[in-house]
């Protein structure tokens, strides 16, 4: 039986973390301050919205959510954004995705300011993500990483099989994994014999948004799983390895309570990361 990597420790002192950095500021006149931006209609987004509101109030940081009706038009959704960059009070935006199909994300994502941009959507920020310079990077590949490091296992010259390579998660990892020095293997839809690949990979990170898709009889004894994927199902939320290989791997992050309970931290690290972006020093760490 393998470890099951459960996230809540690292949780709890990340949290811990953010409230003291957070406090700091706040004794120097500056107050932490997240706006999300919300168009109605999708229940997930809603209820991350709300989800993301309960972490910021326990953390000690102000939230504001403006929420649209699913008719707003692209220039009202702009002029929004717009009016959020040049606001020295916000010093994080989050634009809540999907947006209605009416709307073009790409054209609205890519106006947030890339040092408000704690989602690390925006050009500047891929760019940034991909030279590895200063720059907020997304949070769930920062919480893959962050995991292996806490549990101590090493990326250095280790063979990293990377499933999926979408852009939130996938293609944001890459540079980041061989910036750690690992050698990297991506994987995506087109793949042959995907089992081929895990079986030669020390450590195996999904991100493809498909439950089940690595069976037990994929892995092996040696293999360490961060599966990053978020599936809902009839039995609840599932990740893309089915939850009976954690009898057949060294260890293995669970879905709920592995990845996703560190990233909306991780995106509050990031707001305070920003905060010292634009107040032109590098945060009180």
């Amino acid at each position: 039986m393998g470890m099951s990597m459960k996230t809540a420790d690292i949780a709890g002192r990340l949290r811990d973390s953010i409230r003291i950095e957070t406090d700091a500021w706040k004794k120097r006149g500056i107050e932490p301050s997240l706006a999300v931006v919300l168009i109605k209609g999708d229940p997930a987004s809603e209820y991350y919205a709300r989800a993301k509101e309960k972490t910021a109030h326990k953390l000690g940081i102000r939230y504001r959510l403006t929420e649209f009706e699913p008719g707003i038009t692209q220039s009202e959704l702009l002029g929004h954004l717009g009016e959020l960059n040049e606001d020295k009070s916000v010093h994080g935006i989050m634009l809540e995705l999907p947006l209605p199909r009416h709307l073009n994300p790409s054209e609205a994502s890519g106006l947030i300011r890339p040092d408000k941009d704690v989602d690390g959507i925006t050009p500047g920020s891929k760019l940034a993500c991909f030279l590895g310079t200063r720059g907020l990077y997304p949070a769930t590949p920062q919480s893959c990483i962050r995991i292996l490091k806490e549990f101590g296992f090493e990326l250095k010259g280790r063979h990293v099989v990377l499933v999926g390579r979408g852009e939130t998660v996938g293609r944001p990892l890459m540079p980041m994994l061989l910036r750690e020095h690992a050698t990297l293997t991506v994987c995506h839809s087109h793949t042959e014999n995907l089992a081929r690949h895990i079986a030669g990979a020390d450590i195996l990170i999904t991100a493809a948004g498909r439950a089940g898709m690595i069976t037990a009889d994929m892995v092996h004894p040696d293999l360490v799983i961060v599966d990053a994927g978020i599936n809902e199902t009839d039995t609840g939320l599932t990740g893309d390895v089915s939850p009976d290989a954690l009898q057949r791997v060294k260890a293995m992050t669970p879905v709920p309570g592995g990845v996703g309970t560190l990233t909306t931290l991780i995106l509050f690290e990031n707001l305070l990361k920003a905060v010292g972006m634009q107040i032109g020093e590098g945060g009180l760490k």
